[in-house]
């Protein structure tokens, strides 16, 4: 069974994803917002594939606030974590911003919040879960 990390700060965000997640798409969840521990899972293998959020409010690295962006960009910086596959979510992207997102990031996808369409979300996680190499 496929484990899904959510990284993410809003819970009932977390609460409808993991429903989704565990009772749809039949995947083991796992939640943290500590980036140390984020780093730990990816590296470990721990997880299949990351829900980032990319406006985290309570994240803290190294004594600063950091974001999803970044915390991707390290993640995908370090051989270990690098190949776990990341998709960003954000309810705040404007036309065209999901592209640079992805482009600043390094991240694999890109999911608008809120999800609307639950299958279509599985089925893009599920693809990527798939193809991870």
């Amino acid at each position: 069974m496929a484990t899904v990390l959510i990284v993410e700060d809003e819970s009932m965000i977390v609460k409808v994803f993991s429903k989704i997640l565990t009772k749809a798409g039949g995947f083991m969840v796992r939640h943290t917002e500590n980036v140390e521990e984020v780093i730990q899972i990816a590296q470990s293998g721990e997880a299949d594939l990351i829900i980032m959020d990319v406006s985290l409010k309570n994240s803290w690295y190294e004594g600063q606030i950091i974001n999803g962006l970044k915390i991707t960009q390290m993640l995908k910086a370090d051989s270990k974590a690098a190949k776990v596959p990341v998709i960003l979510v954000t309810a705040s992207c404007y036309a065209g911003e999901h592209e640079n997102f992805l482009k600043i990031s390094g991240a694999d996808g890109y999911i608008a919040k809120p999800v609307v369409d639950y299958q279509d979300f599985l089925d893009q996680i599920r693809a990527m879960i798939l193809n991870r190499g």
